[in-house]
């Protein structure tokens, strides 16, 4: 009977994961890498990696925490907790208990470990961040794709979320809302949050919050939807997007008190498999979530940088007939090639796949299909991540605009690549 029912176990496993192909943020920045090895041009606008230097009161935390080696405790660093929780409410304006804080190696592990403890249904709109799906499909969970329109901005709405909670009203359930967004910089309004909350509340579902591109909103007016919904979000962050330190792997999770056992629950398994983040990467961390003058400088200029960039990259892609929600924050547009479907087909290409890799080939520009965001395969959409640019030397130059807004010059000067791939872009659509 055991040999017996470790088979079984074992066709399950390789069922959860059979077709699942790697991330496929991480492949392009593979294969872009791989051409550049080859003596090819590439831009890079597939893999969303912060282009900005980690803060340098950070960097100089981390050189003076080398030393720390000792396994630390698994929900985290108490002080780092505590300095999370203190970023919570001066930047949230949320009330929040250190003991409320549960640190992880990225958000991506701590999301992926929630979905693998809590028995509910997985609820994502339609374009989401590249994993929401594929872990939840690792760990054997249903997922209820919610459909959205280009005309809403791909996001979310209350009607839809109870169209779907409404069939089975007690049955559990995770919402993933992320905003400002992967894959498409769009956010939601104050209104909006409160609606949606207002379901979310109806239903009882928790609701993850993925908050880890809101200070870089472009006007820094990010909200956190746990001021509607306090009892059931749980609000994810870390380091990686606004401080520009994706390979630190730090991500924070934070609690509301009635989803305490839910952290703990997370916590045993965290115990089980990684045991802890990484020391030294904990004890910097507190500097960044503490925030100084310089940081919040930082933050400022980043946002700047970010928003002409968007503002640029909309005008251009604009006057080409290519359309795509407004972007509000982080560094990311979902351009729709439909204007230019007709000639597409007539080229032989007739998937966002099939586009995308044409693209690569004829022009070095590096993004992702719209596929692999949830969207149907026969949609021109692609995902465009802006950041192949010095964020180092644009900083610099940025600082010395003062309290002006950036230019056109600004981008000439301090994005050649984003220029370059902009006209190389033009080029091949007016060539189809």
């Amino acid at each position: 009977m055991g040999k017996k029912n470790n088979t079984i176990i074992d066709v399950n496993l390789n069922l959860n994961v059979r077709g699942l192909r790697p991330s496929a943020t991480l492949a392009i920045n593979e294969k872009c890498n791989e051409r550049v090895k080859e003596g090819k041009n590439v831009f890079k606008w597939g893999l969303g990696q912060s282009p900005f230097p980690v803060p340098t009161q950070v960097v100089e935390a981390l050189k003076n925490n080398a030393h720390q080696k000792d396994y630390l405790p698994v929900k985290g660093l108490t002080d780092l907790k505590r300095a999370v929780a203190g970023y919570n409410e001066r930047v949230n304006k949320i009330e929040c208990r250190t003991e409320n804080i549960l640190i992880g190696p990225g958000s991506k592990e701590l999301i992926f470990i929630l979905q693998l403890v809590y028995y509910g249904d997985l609820i994502i709109p339609t374009p989401s961040w590249v994993s929401y799906f594929p872990q939840a499909r690792i760990v054997g969970r249903h997922v209820n794709w919610v459909p959205t329109t280009k005309e809403n901005g791909y996001r979310l709405t209350p009607e839809k979320l109870d169209l779907i909670c409404r069939t089975d009203p007690g049955r559990p359930r995770v919402v993933i809302l992320n905003y400002p967004s992967n894959p498409t910089g769009s956010t939601y309004t104050i209104d909006r949050l409160k609606e949606v909350a207002e379901v979310a509340r109806k239903y009882k579902v928790v609701l993850i919050s993925d908050e880890i591109y809101g200070a870089i909103h472009h006007q820094g007016k990010h909200v956190s939807i746990a001021r509607y919904y306090p009892e059931g979000t749980i609000i994810s962050s870390g380091l990686s997007k606004w401080c520009g330190a994706g390979g630190w792997r730090l991500g924070t999770f934070t609690f509301p008190e009635s989803l305490g056992w839910l952290q703990d629950a997370m916590a045993i398994v965290a115990s089980e498999t990684y045991t802890a983040t990484s020391a030294p990467i904990q004890y910097a961390a507190i500097t960044a979530f503490n925030g100084s003058p310089d940081i919040s400088e930082y933050l400022v200029q980043s946002r700047k940088i970010l928003k002409v960039i968007a503002k640029w990259m909309s005008n251009r892609l604009e006057k080409l007939q290519i359309t795509f929600p407004k972007p509000e924050g982080a560094f990311y547009m979902f351009p729709d090639f439909d204007h230019y479907r007709e000639k597409l087909h007539k080229s032989g290409i007739f998937t966002s796949v099939e586009m995308c890799d044409k693209l690569l080939e004829d022009t070095g520009i590096a993004m992702l299909p719209g596929s692999d965001f949830g969207r149907q395969p026969e949609e021109f959409t692609a995902r465009l991540a802006y950041v192949d640019f010095d964020g180092k030397a644009a900083l610099d130059n940025a600082s010395t605009y003062g309290e002006n807004p950036l230019d056109e010059q600004f981008i000439s000067k301090n994005c050649v690549r984003i220029s370059q791939a902009m006209d190389k872009l033009e080029e091949w659509v007016t060539g189809l």
